[in-house]
């Protein structure tokens, strides 16, 4: 990579966070509506803190902190780095405001875009490989922004709309097809030049058995024959964990679902909108996912079986940029990529060799590689570009404010 495309790559993917801002109001960058989110400000500053602190601290020695107490309030999960402000307590922070947050992203800008410009030669290599993982950071802070603003306009009786503008799919979903894989030795893991994360290495190999995916998603009208046959009363279809939680906490039914006189509705980003059938059911935590495939007489897919078949589509599919962000209905064609993240039945474990980065970098990923479970292939809210059959996803069984879905898979 060149100096004139990271430059243009970097003022593509920041302004775009503040893009995806500009439709909110000045009192909703401060909400933070459960612990999984975060509010939209702190977003924004903590992904300009990541440049500040990953890059330009370490190849300008003489920089000076925007603020000091940013490292503090900003600082995520990094704890080989420093203390932070505590992820629940995130929304507390009235201050710094919104403007001099914007003001922080504006200082990083023009300082990362001055170390781009006169870096040394002998340190351009690695400052290109650790400004695309920034910049692949903030995609993925993008995605969240997203998720947390629905979430965060969900629990507001009013049900504001994040963009009342967002259209509204009207296609509709063929029978579901079973797409053949044979089994045998597969190759996984990211290989050729392009980016990944560290997780997603080394490439190995993995067998498989013969069996089928479907060629889409389950949809609302598909989930809708479990609810209506008992599916959430039956503890016969449920995993242990999932069975004490479902008494405990969640309800009869997908987050953002109501039903209003007999009828069912679903929050989207661009409000309450009536149940569509045809569209891909979503907001599924791993319990729901795999209840609906034990009923359905299937399972969900491994990993690597969910992989070795992605990596053979084309990286089409319903993405942010394509400015529904909602899941849409596959038509008569299959569904690979976009709309939701697929549930997979394989826990997020380190592949054999795995290697996280040094530093506090290695905090990045690896660190997590415990009680939570894969998901692939993207959603409608992931920007393009930023999934490959490779991307591991990964989430705890009982989390659902993301966009997530299922897929059916069964053994041949």
């Amino acid at each position: 990579m060149n100096r004139e495309t990271l430059l243009a790559d970097f003022s593509r993917v920041r302004q775009l966070s503040e893009k995806l801002c500009s439709p909110l109001a000045v009192d909703d960058y401060q909400i933070q509506s459960i612990v999984q989110t975060s509010p939209p400000k702190w977003h924004l500053a903590h992904v300009s803190w990541f440049f500040e602190t990953f890059i330009l601290s370490h190849f300008k020695p003489d920089y000076i902190p925007f603020h000091p107490h940013f490292d503090y309030l900003f600082n995520s999960y990094y704890y080989t780095h420093g203390k932070m402000q505590p992820r629940p307590e995130r929304g507390l922070l009235s201050r710094p405001t919104v403007e001099q947050i914007i003001e922080y992203r504006a200082h990083i800008n023009e300082q990362i875009t001055k170390l781009i410009n006169h870096v040394d030669e002998k340190e351009w290599p690695s400052l290109a490989d650790r400004m695309v993982l920034g910049l692949n950071h903030e995609q993925q802070h993008q995605e969240l922004l997203l998720m947390d603003i629905k979430h965060n306009f969900f629990i507001n009786p009013l049900r504001p709309a994040y963009r009342d503008t967002l259209a509204t799919p009207t296609a509709t979903t063929s029978p579901v097809r079973w797409f053949e894989c044979e089994g045998g030795l597969h190759s996984i893991g990211h290989h050729g030049d392009g980016f990944s994360f560290d997780n997603e290495t080394p490439r190995h190999s993995v067998l498989l058995y013969d069996h089928r995916l479907a060629d889409r998603l389950v949809t609302n009208g598909e989930y809708l024959e479990f609810i209506n046959d008992g599916g959430y009363n039956d503890p016969a279809l449920w995993l242990a964990d999932g069975w004490t939680l479902l008494q405990t906490q969640q309800g009869q039914h997908p987050l953002y679902w109501e039903s209003q006189e007999g009828h069912w509705i679903q929050f989207t980003l661009g409000g309450q909108r009536p149940l569509n059938r045809d569209e891909p059911v979503c907001h599924l935590s791993y319990y729901e996912a795999d209840a609906y495939a034990r009923w359905a007489g299937k399972r969900l897919p491994r990993e690597e079986e969910l992989e070795v078949t992605l990596a053979e589509q084309e990286i089409t599919g319903n993405f942010m940029e394509d400015d529904l962000l909602h899941p849409v209905p596959a038509g008569r064609r299959g569904q690979w990529y976009g709309n939701l993240w697929n549930w997979t039945a394989s826990p997020y474990s380190p592949y054999p060799g795995f290697k996280p980065l040094s530093g506090s970098m290695g905090e990045y990923n690896g660190k997590f590689m415990s009680s939570q479970m894969v998901l692939k292939g993207g959603s409608c809210v992931t920007p393009t570009g930023h999934t490959r059959s490779s991307y591991r996803n990964f989430f705890y069984p009982d989390e659902r404010w993301m966009f997530s879905g299922l897929r059916l898979a069964e053994d041949a």
